[in-house]
């Protein structure tokens, strides 16, 4: 392992150890410290985020984008602090720490016995809602993480994400998919986070006026399984609790190709993160290269 390697693994290390420990209002105070630090010194993270929602948010000024990559900082901070707290919550705080709309739309599709695909864009804290997910409505459900370097550094996320109540599928191996295929078929809920690429296999997608890449994965699962696709987005308010909303089913085409099916609901998910990322753009944890446009042709997918 480089040191490089062992230093990243080291700081993640101590989050978790050290900042579940401390009072909620100490860990909020420190997260904005620390987003403001980052903020200040206009970093490649700080300048792509700025560079991405100057997409989302035509004609912003660049006063406009130092004010939302500010607040998108602080809200990503928010993420780190929450995640690196959620292992100490009790189940009441799980239970009251996220607020979302038309959750009837998952519980009803569950309850049908078709698997439910639950699609989420990088918005505000995923982790929380998945935990609530598993708390409140005592589902269990899979997900897939995208391998780290270090190996102890994916060991950790995988550990942390398990203790939340998931089960957790490395992206890399090949045999994600047929796992995810299983437990649909089996009626259970699989959570994707599916707006960004992560492989040579990804969709092409109109977003916000360009051309991305987003994952075939979800809408390959529910033409394969019959499950449900629910797409999801999530923000922050000026309070503690998250809130998030279950956007209607995306249906399977009655005609076309599986390649043009995939394209067709890859679209339409796109479409469903992209009205709530327009809403609440400063919730965009979109730290990295998205667009076509930004990537480096020689080297392929972000």
């Amino acid at each position: 392992m480089s040191t490089a390697d062992r230093l990243t693994d080291a700081l993640y290390g101590l989050g978790w150890s050290t900042v579940k420990k401390l009072p909620e209002p100490v860990a909020v105070r420190l997260g904005r410290t620390i987003a403001d630090l980052a903020w200040k010194q206009r970093g490649k993270g700080v300048l792509r985020l700025e560079a991405n929602y100057a997409r989302v948010v035509p004609g912003a000024t660049p006063e406009r984008l130092a004010e939302l990559s500010r607040a998108g900082m602080r809200s990503y901070l928010r993420y780190w602090m929450e995640s690196f707290r959620l292992p100490a919550w009790s189940a009441e705080r799980v239970r009251t720490g996220f607020e979302p709309k038309h959750i009837h739309l998952l519980t009803d599709g569950l309850a049908s016995g078709r698997g439910v695909i639950l699609a989420l864009p990088h918005l505000a804290n995923w982790d929380l809602a998945g935990a609530w997910v598993t708390t409140e409505l005592k589902t269990p459900f899979t997900t897939v993480a995208e391998r780290l370097r270090p190996e102890t550094l994916y060991d950790r996320f995988v550990a942390y994400r398990q203790g939340l109540g998931m089960e957790v599928l490395p992206h890399s191996g090949g045999s994600a998919f047929g796992t995810l295929a299983r437990r649909l078929r089996d009626g259970g809920l699989v959570c994707l986070v599916a707006d960004r690429d992560l492989s040579a296999s990804g969709v092409e997608v109109d977003f916000f006026g360009e051309t991305a890449r987003m994952p075939a994965g979800p809408a390959l699962l529910a033409q394969q399984t019959g499950a449900l696709l629910l797409p999801v987005t999530l923000w922050y308010d000026d309070s503690p609790v998250m809130k998030g909303r279950v956007h209607p089913a995306i249906e399977v085409p009655a005609s076309g190709t599986r390649a043009e099916r995939t394209s067709v609901m890859t679209q339409a998910l796109a479409d469903a993160f992209a009205t709530g990322i327009a809403d609440h753009p400063e919730d965009w944890h979109m730290l990295q290269r998205l667009w076509l446009a930004d990537l480096d042709p020689a080297k392929g997918p972000a």
